[in-house]
Order: structure tokens, then sequence, then C-alpha cells
């Protein structure tokens, strides 16, 4: 090694890059990384983390309601929203503490600190007075909220970052957005009493997804109280004695406590220093890289969501792990993207694997098979509730792969980590019939379905 104070520096220590840094100290290499808030990202500190627990919170509300159906009944059922930050906040700084411990006991020196780019070897920790030197560098930096800064009144808006320690539970809350983040937040929100309005710009929520899923979740969660208003965005908000007045284009004006804006996230490039190095961005701001993972200056690497590929946390995760094996082990390797699964934590939950039907009907030369199945589930049978699930799976005609499973109903995000492993192994839709029902359970539905869907799904 050249005269350099680190093998290694990784700025950002969230669950990619503290990974990278993990395997890399383990290998005997002299690692460092700067993380100027605290140590476990977006993930653990500021998103998947504590908005499960927020919606596990909120989901007990929905619970309550059907346990009445069973014959159970409740006295004085009261949420308290201070108790359940007070617990999740111990939580999440016990987390924090694993990872920065893990780090220590793989010999990763932790700087607190933001860190800027010099050149291609160095950086400067803002505010120590500390400058260091390293033969390779990664960027980790993960995103940030975006909102519209040019709307009128935007300063009284929050983002999903706010929301995580609202001093007090709201009345009344609009959430602008139909992204994951959105949806999420909206049943949150609802769950938790709170009158909750979800205000989006485009046709229908979730956009990229399947349109039958987009379909049937924003016709389920308006059964659970939340009022949907499609095709619409803001023109101001107004701050006055009683609230905030949120001015639609549509004319509408509604009043609420709280106005979340969930409209997506940007990668977290801001003052870097990447002009310096000679790290360049692409047309959507993030840092560009090839399929490994390396930018335009040939010692820096970039992972995650600042590389804007494909934003969840085990992506980064295993985008860190492939950066150690290409430049460490000597073992060239890419992260393969082709059928990721991805869970919505919305209520009800969404769970999704592979091609949507519109994304298949493009690829798959010869067509596709199309099995639908839309059910009231087991467990409401006592309740009166007329919630419905939504099962679907989307078959090359000529392979009779199964391309697509899409699934809205309770627990799909456990169901689709397993249907994951079916269709990254390219089991044929004959395979899947053939694997023998558990009876009763809403996912045997997977392996039952029969009849194919005639003619084209409604669009969202």
């Amino acid at each position: 090694m050249a005269d350099y104070d680190y093998d290694l520096f990784v700025i950002g220590a969230g669950s990619g890059g503290v990974r990278a840094a993990r395997l890399t100290a383990l290998d005997g290499k002299k690692v460092a990384v700067a993380e100027e808030y605290r140590v476990g990202g977006t993930c653990v500190i500021r998103g998947c983390v504590p908005k499960k627990f927020m919606v596990m919170a909120s989901e007990v509300s929905h619970a309550l309601e059907i346990a009445e159906g069973y014959g159970w009944s409740f006295d004085n059922a009261r949420f308290d929203w201070p108790t359940f930050l007070e617990a999740k906040d111990v939580e999440i700084a016990r987390l924090s503490g694993i990872y920065a411990a893990n780090l220590g006991k793989a010999g990763v020196e932790l700087v607190h600190g933001r860190a800027v780019l010099k050149d291609v070897h160095t950086v400067e920790i803002v505010g120590k007075d500390r400058t260091i030197t390293a033969e390779k560098i990664l960027i980790a930096t993960g995103g940030r909220p975006w909102k519209p800064d040019e709307l009128p009144g935007i300063e009284h808006a929050i983002t999903s970052e706010e929301a995580f320690h609202l001093p007090e539970l709201p009345k009344r809350i609009l959430i602008a957005g139909g992204g994951y983040i959105a949806v999420e937040f909206a049943g949150i929100f609802a769950g938790l009493g709170v009158e909750t309005t979800l205000i989006y710009r485009g046709p229908n929520i979730l956009r990229g997804f399947d349109d039958d899923v987009r379909a049937h979740l924003a016709g389920e969660i308006e059964k659970r109280g939340i009022k949907v208003i499609l095709g619409c965005q803001h023109e101001k908000i107004e701050k006055t004695d009683t609230g905030l007045v949120n001015h639609l284009e549509n004319g509408m004006k509604l009043e609420t406590d709280v106005v979340m804006f969930a409209t997506g996230r940007v990668p977290y490039v801001k003052d870097l220093g990447l002009e310096t190095a000679g790290v360049e961005l692409n047309e959507a701001g993030a840092i560009k890289v090839d399929p490994y993972s390396r930018t335009t200056a040939d010692n820096i690497w970039a992972i995650g969501d600042v590389t804007d590929r494909m934003n969840l946390t085990p992506v980064a995760i295993r985008e860190a792990v492939a950066f150690h094996q290409t430049v460490y082990r000597d073992n060239p390797q890419h992260f393969d993207y082709e059928a990721v699964a991805t869970a919505v934590f919305s209520q009800p939950p969404v769970g999704v694997v592979g091609l949507s039907e519109a994304e298949a009907r493009r690829s798959c030369s010869n067509g596709v098979d199309v099995y639908v199945t839309r059910f009231r589930p087991m467990k409401y049978a006592f309740t009166g509730s007329d919630e419905r699930v939504l099962m679907k799976l989307v078959v090359d005609a000529d392979s009779q792969r199964v391309v697509g499973v899409h699934i809205v109903g309770p627990d799909s995000p456990e169901m689709i980590q397993l249907a994951a492993i079916a269709v990254k192994a390219g089991l044929t839709k004959a395979q899947w019939d053939a694997t023998c029902a558990v009876h009763p359970t809403m996912a045997e539905e997977l392996v039952t379905l029969k009849e194919k869907q005639s003619g084209a799904t409604s669009a969202g």
C-alpha cells in the first residue's frame, strides 16, 4: 500500500456502508467509516425499522375490531403516543448501538462527522480539523426525502423523517404522495385514529406496480377510513390559527393539523465534493456507476440509494458484498436485479416479485397467461368486514414460467419472500400446481389457481 491512512474509507454508515466496511476489515484491511448522524442509516434510524414499529402499533386498532367479532370485548382501550415514541426510540438506539459495536469488533474505526471529498484519495471531516487519506473510497450516503421547495407554504410541511418524532399525534393529517412511503404512513396514521387524507397527482397510487394491485389497494385503504384524492396536487399551504389549510388544484380546501410530503427521495450527494474528485452524476442526480459499482473516478465506488439503482436495504447489502468480492477478493461480481421481491407495508400490505402483467406482455413474445383470485380472508368471517385479498400470477405463455406474483392482503410480505424463491428459480406453473396446498391458509391459493383470466386486466 502507498502511504495512505487507510486501505478503505467509507462515507456513510448505513446498511450498505457498514456491511462493506466490516467485510473488508475482517479480511485484514485497515478501514474507517464516517457517519454524520447515527450509525444504521435510513433503514434503522429513519426508515424501514421505525416505520415497521409504527405499522405494528397502528394495526392493533384493526385487530381489536376483528377480536370483537370473535367474542372479545375491551374496556377503555386507548393508545398513548408518547409511550410508543419512547419505546421506539429506545429500540432504535439499541439497534444503532449494535451496528456500531459490530464495526468495532471487526476492527473498523468509526469517525463521527461529515466526510467531504478533497481529491481522489483524500477526505476532510468537516469541523473536526481532520484530513484522511485512503487507497480506496466507498460512498454509501443513501437518500433523503424530497419536497417541492417552490410550493408556497412548503415550510409548514414535514417529511417522513419528522413524522417519526412528532411531539403529539395530530387529529387530522394530509399526506401528499402515492408511493410506498405515502400509503404506508396513511395506514399508520389512520390506524392510530387520525383523520387521514391521501392526495396524489397521478391516476392511481403505487405507480410502477401491477394495475390490479394499484386498483385493489386503493379500494381497500378507503375501507380503512382513508380519504383518497387522485389526479390532484397542492397549489399552496396556508397556516391559520386553527391549522394548515391545503389549497388544492381542483379548488378544494382541506384544513389539517399536519401536512406530510412523501413525494419521493433523492440521492444524498449535496456538498460531498464529488466534482473535486471527478465523480460524475447521471441525469437523475445519482452517482454514476458501472455494473460493479465503480464510479467515474478509478479508486472510488458507490453503493445503495445514492446510486438510485434499486433503492431497497437488502439490495444495498448485496451490492456491498459484491463490491467486497470484486475489489478485495479478486472475484468480480455484480448484483442481479431481476426478480427482487419487495413489500409495501400498507394496510392491507402488498407483496410483489417479478413482472407486472403489463411488463410481461411487453417482454414475453407470445403473450402471457394470467391467474387472479379475490376472496375474503377466513379471519374476517365473523366480523362482517368486506375486505378482500388479491392474488395474481403472471405466466409466460411459451415457457410457462411464473414471471410475476402479486399479493395484496394480510401477511403478503411473508408469503412473497418464499414465492420469490420459486420465481427466481424459474419454476413453471405446472410445478407450482404440483405443490401440495397447506390448508386452511391464504397462501394455498397460490398453488390452487386453475382458471386463466380472460382478456386484459383493467387499468389502475
